[in-house]
């Protein structure tokens, strides 16, 4: 853990960031009241970590760009560094990633990485922003993983807890194959039924659902008609949604961008997703987490 953990908040809500990968490690209401993980090491010692410059695993952990392999991690290297903070108040604070020796050694663009945190009421909004500072395009991808009790505490019991869509969403998703941490070239039948996904362990025993069909922009996670978490992700045009089974925790992840597809062998600029900024452009994914009575 970085030195200086960063707590923000409001009378209703606060944040706690770990400067080590700007990451979101704790969410209370206003009566203390966690609504993160417990981050149990016996399943998974992660609270939300942020995934940059790329989304999931690449196949050999590593990617081609002008001919040449580049290794890379897992869900990429954000989540490792220590980020600088560059503001910082009563209810907000700006981390900062910025390339440098290190990271142009596996992955040569000039890139700035803004992670910002604003509680207003009983809200939080995350907001990155990916800026290319170089001379050429830059290749990326960028996604959210955090990790929300179950079962949240208000009430009800582990099973009784729903994520309910935004929209319907009947379409076929993805799944994991079986190339570790890849994603299999075949659909699934989506687990949706209407707007309502009943998850059990079960439900993830063959790792992360994925949905690149995705209808919604926004999902409720509680017992239905009680309180629970509002999440809204306008930005991210795909979702994983994950728990290693028997854990304590549903991970909600907006994507721009994932993992390769089973046997891939192409160029970065082929990436299932891969996003593409011209020199001195920059681009924003926002999420948005509140505490509601009941759904929209």
């Amino acid at each position: 853990m970085a030195d200086e953990f960063i707590t923000i908040g409001s009378g209703d809500l606060s944040a706690g960031i770990n400067p080590l990968g700007a990451e979101l490690w704790s969410l209370k209401d206003g009566q203390g009241r966690e609504l993160m993980t417990d981050a149990d090491p016996r399943w998974w010692t992660g609270h939300a970590p942020l995934l940059f410059p790329f989304v999931g695993r690449s196949r050999g952990d590593a990617y081609r760009f002008e001919g040449r392999d580049y290794p890379m991690p897992q869900h990429g290297f954000a989540r490792r560094r220590v980020f600088d903070v560059v503001e910082r108040s009563d209810e907000a604070t700006t981390f900062r990633l910025e390339a440098d020796a290190e990271t142009r050694a596996v992955y040569p663009f000039d890139f700035r990485l803004d992670m910002r945190f604003a509680v207003e009421r009983a809200a939080l909004r995350m907001t990155a922003t990916v800026v290319n500072r170089g001379t050429g395009d830059l290749p990326f991808s960028f996604g959210y993983h955090p990790a929300f009790a179950w079962p949240l505490p208000y009430g009800g019991a582990a099973e009784d807890h729903r994520v309910l869509f935004e929209k319907a969403e009947p379409a076929p998703i993805r799944k994991v194959g079986d190339e570790p941490g890849l994603i299999a070239l075949e659909s699934a039948p989506s687990p949706v039924e209407g707007h309502v996904l009943a998850p059990t362990p079960a439900t993830f025993r063959g790792d992360a659902l994925i949905w690149d069909r995705l209808e919604s922009r926004s999902l409720f996670w509680g017992v239905p008609g009680g309180r629970g978490l509002r999440i809204d992700f306008p930005d991210t045009p795909w979702l994983g949604l994950w728990q290693k089974p028997g854990a304590h925790y549903l991970c909600v992840e907006p994507w721009a961008g994932m993992a390769d597809l089973v046997g891939f062998a192409g160029d970065v600029w082929e990436k299932q997703g891969i996003m593409r900024l011209a020199p001195g452009e920059e681009r924003a994914f926002r999420m948005d987490v509140a505490v509601v009575d009941g759904w929209i």
